[in-house]
């Protein structure tokens, strides 16, 4: 599978909430990067256990309902690709709009993501997410 192909996959698992089967995505030793995140949110996240501990309640927190912009980008290397997307939901808390743009850098090795490098803003996810 490529890594565009199994970042749609990724991208439908979340709209339906299927955390296993997203997490189902990820290869054991796979690990989650945020260059822009700031304490006490984690910069780095190593390894399918902290992963799920990481995503535990997601779906509680975030309501994601839809995707209206996925622009995908094969690299030059073909484990590797560029994913620009906007997730649009709710946030559960508040029961405001949730509307974030993500650009991600995903490495794939046996079908399975390894590396997830996510550049969000740390800033306006707060702001959508404490209103």
């Amino acid at each position: 599978m490529s890594p565009t192909e199994l970042i749609r996959r990724a991208l439908d698992r979340l709209l339906a909430k299927d955390m296993a089967g997203f997490l189902d995505l990820f290869a054991d030793d796979a690990v989650l990067e945020f260059p822009f995140a700031e304490p006490p949110q984690p910069s780095r996240v190593a390894g399918k256990a902290a992963l799920t501990a990481y995503l535990d309640g997601y779906p509680e927190r975030l309501d994601i309902r839809e995707f209206p912009v996925v622009v995908l980008h094969q690299t030059t290397d073909p484990a590797i690709a560029v994913a620009e997307f906007t997730a649009k939901g709710i946030t559960v808390s508040t029961g405001e709009p949730y509307e974030l743009s993500y650009v991600a850098v995903i490495t794939v090795r046996d079908d399975l993501v390894v590396s997830y490098r996510d550049y969000w803003s740390p800033v306006a996810a707060a702001r959508a997410v404490n209103g």
